[in-house]
């Protein structure tokens, strides 16, 4: 599988555009009228405020308390860059806030305190206590971290956590549960082996003998070898706190004969002849970053009993803190909790753990490409699983009700769960998961417009994020200059330059073209001019030779003139069967409206067809299918000659019997709207339609870019269904985005 490849100018484009950073505030009220206003501010705003005064608890009431976290950081060990300061740790402050909000639904503001002095940063967090409903702490060095961490969990009434600590341990944890349960071991038995003596070591050593592992069973490594009793150069309290009763001296004395080995320190720490020499089935955590201590590949070559976590995406078993830290949080919020303890801490782990003995969701089978199963590659789950939100903070909650810590405890827990489920945006993960899916196709993708820098782009882009192999239709020079105004001139090398110049298959792709057109009123000529000239025939040719897997244009022309370009090529006309889908992605739903592209005045036998290619995208997007032909009119009121073709293209798919649910005609707002649905309750559809199939292209086209200009939705699309290969067409407003995103729907072959 490529890896994906991240250059300065990216990272600097990504957090400069659209707007510089990562996130912004909306507000979650009106504020229009001059009564919103009131009610917001002056006078009214004083009710809550006297209500707060008098009963505390209630600002989980009336304010955002209870569902904001704020992300607190000095910048002295930020990433693995070391002490950069307050300022310069902001951006990934900035990050860790919206991975809250996208993992978890959690609100979550960065601050950044200036100051080295673990005194004057505690005072600076505690004194902003009443604002937030937990702190996670971050990129704060050891020993420092450790002395903040405890003193600020004494003085403040709501969770802390330093997460560079604690979710490393947690993730740790879940995948010890599962790799001791394949060996066959129990913890209190097992010799284990940590390698860095930091505050990610500590914390997980700390957690597994929460756990039940037994103290002089557990070893401690640092750069100058194991920390054992009677040792006194480059000691401190914590590292003395897990001194163990041993003779060994080095690592390489501690590994011999181990069960568990636990790294956070760093690359190549750990020798084949270390593995060779542990116990039978040993269970190796190489969790340094960048790049472990020891590679799975190295670890295999000497055990093919061992089972292997890293902390690469790129590897299995992934120890990645994004399964822990937002779910903890949502878990303890949830119930007001004081703190976050052990307690609730191990109920993560083993939550994490029992989840990846489960059978794994088609979706993630699908964003991997393949079918994953509990087993040594797979003891952790992974970001993408659906059930995260739902069980993981259930699992939490309940350990905080248990220990006391809730002040609020939750009554109907089947409830609770329900709502955590309504929380997530599904639109997130159905892009992750079709990136996922491209990643792992690899698929060669042809960018028709090699002259706009848009899609330029967006092709550079495509092969740095290791989806494959992206072919730019252009003029050398014309892309090296574009790209360099671009500052991607670094880029030059990477993309292939294609065009009918350079080309060895002109003459095949002329004659295979001629045939197709030649009693169309093409001469040869006109063949030979479209060819050698048009960028979106000479694309369409490459794809249908089997010299690209997808293709993508439609940036810098009109739709139409796209279209028919393409039908040189390909049948992708009514009659074919193809059709135009666009999705929506507005507020945490995702429709799909068709045919946006290629039928003009749909009959109805053309709208049952439409509605079988929106079902179609509909599952290739991960979604479970629900159509409804849409109108001004429901179920044959008011009558009208114009929706009797709506009334009837149900009865067309009647007759199919298609295996997909559908119900027609009805208004938008019956289609979407459960309410108004519950006024017609002999209705086919079981929930809220996914796919509208609306009577004409015209009003297909009005509803999509009115949805875009006024409801501020994300547009993917129109996606070209029903045709021999992957072709997607951009619309020429499209952004680099929005041009890549059609691209990976190309490289999933979605259509």
């Amino acid at each position: 599988m490529s890896k994906s490849k991240v250059t300065r100018e990216d990272a600097l484009t990504f957090h400069m555009e659209p707007t510089p950073g990562k996130w912004e505030v909306s507000a979650t009220v009106p504020m229009m009228t001059q009564r919103d206003l009131s009610l917001a501010y002056s006078p009214g705003v004083a009710v809550p405020c006297e209500e707060i005064a008098a009963s505390p608890e209630t600002a989980y009431d009336y304010t955002n308390k209870g569902n904001l976290v704020a992300v607190i950081s000095n910048g002295t060990a930020v990433l693995g860059l070391g002490n950069l300061g307050a300022l310069a740790s902001k951006p990934v402050m900035e990050g860790k806030s919206v991975l809250f909000k996208r993992f978890a639904d959690v609100n979550s503001i960065d601050l950044e305190v200036d100051t080295e002095d673990p005194d004057e940063f505690c005072r600076a967090v505690r004194l902003l206590g009443p604002s937030f409903g937990g702190i996670n702490l971050e990129d704060i060095k050891a020993p420092e971290c450790f002395i903040i961490e405890q003193r600020l969990k004494e003085e403040m009434d709501i969770p802390v956590f330093h997460d560079d600590q604690h979710g490393t341990a947690v993730i740790c944890a879940a995948g010890l549960i599962n790799a001791l349960h394949i060996s066959g071991k129990k913890i209190e038995d097992c010799k284990i082996v940590l390698n860095g003596a930091g505050a990610a070591g500590i914390a997980c050593l700390e957690l597994v003998k929460a756990m039940g592992a037994k103290h002089d069973n557990c070893i401690m490594c640092d750069t100058k070898g194991v920390i054992y009793k009677g040792r006194t150069e480059g000691m401190n309290q914590w590292k003395s706190a897990h001194a163990a009763a041993t003779d060994a001296r080095t690592l390489a004395d501690a590994m011999n004969g181990a069960d568990v080995f636990l790294g956070v320190s760093a690359k190549g720490a750990v020798t084949t002849e270390m593995v060779a020499s542990m116990a039978p089935n040993p269970v190796i955590f190489a969790m340094a970053n960048p790049d472990p201590e020891i590679t799975p590949e190295e670890a295999h070559s000497v055990r093919e009993d061992a089972i292997v976590a890293t902390g690469r995406s790129d590897y299995p078993n992934q120890v990645n803190n994004v399964l822990g830290f937002p779910y903890l949080f949502r878990g303890a919020l949830d119930v007001n909790a004081r703190a976050i303890n052990d307690e609730m801490k191990i109920a993560c782990a083993n939550a994490l753990a029992e989840l990846a003995r489960e059978d794994v969701p088609d979706e993630v089978a699908v964003a991997y490409g393949k079918k994953l199963t509990f087993g040594r590659d797979y003891i952790i789950p992974t970001p993408f699983d659906p059930r995260l939100i739902h069980r993981i903070p259930t699992a939490v909650a309940k350990a905080g009700m248990d220990t006391g810590v809730a002040r609020r405890p939750i009554v109907d827990m089947e409830a609770y769960e329900l709502s955590l489920k309504s929380r997530m945006d599904p639109t997130a993960s159905i892009l992750q998961s079709l990136s996922a899916r491209a990643r792992a196709a690899q698929a060669t993708i042809i960018f028709a417009e090699g002259d706009d820098p848009r899609v330029l782009r967006a092709a550079v882009q495509y092969q740095r994020s290791g989806m494959g192999q992206a072919l730019v239709i252009g003029r050398e020079q014309e892309v090296a200059d574009l790209l360099t105004q671009e500052g991607l001139s670094d880029a030059i090398d990477e993309v292939k330059v294609v065009n009918a110049r350079n080309t060895q298959h002109l003459e095949q792709y002329k004659e295979f073209l001629y045939q197709r057109l030649q009693r169309k009123g093409f001469d040869r000529s006109d063949i030979n001019r479209l060819a050698s000239r048009d960028r979106h025939v000479f694309g369409a040719l490459m794809l249908a030779h089997g010299h690209g897997d997808g293709l993508v244009t439609g940036a810098t022309r009109k739709s139409a003139h796209v279209l028919e370009a393409i039908n040189h090529v390909f049948d992708a006309s009514p009659k074919s069967g193809a059709a135009g889908v666009s999705a929506i992605l507005n507020k945490g739903r995702i429709v799909l409206i068709a045919d946006t592209l290629v039928h003009e005045w749909p009959d109805q036998e053309d709208l049952a067809d439409i509605a079988e290619r929106g079902a179609a995208v509909a599952k290739d997007l991960g979604l479970d299918p629900r159509v409804a032909f849409v109108s001004f009119s429901t179920f044959g009121y008011p009558v009208s000659e114009r929706a009797e073709k709506m009334h009837i293209a149900p009865k067309v798919l009647d007759r199919r019997g298609v295996d997909f649910e559908y119900e027609g005609e009805m208004t938008v707002d019956v289609a979407l709207n459960p309410k108004s649905a519950e006024h017609y309750p002999f209705s086919r559809l079981t929930g809220p339609a996914n796919v509208l199939v609306v009577p004409a292209r015209h009003s297909a086209s009005i509803s999509v870019k009115l949805m875009q200009e006024m409801g501020g939705a994300t547009v993917i699309g129109p996606i070209l269904a029903g045709v021999d290969k992957p072709i997607q067409i951009c619309s020429t407003v499209s952004t680099v985005n929005d041009i890549m995103n059609m691209a990976v729907l190309a490289a999933c072959n979605v259509g």
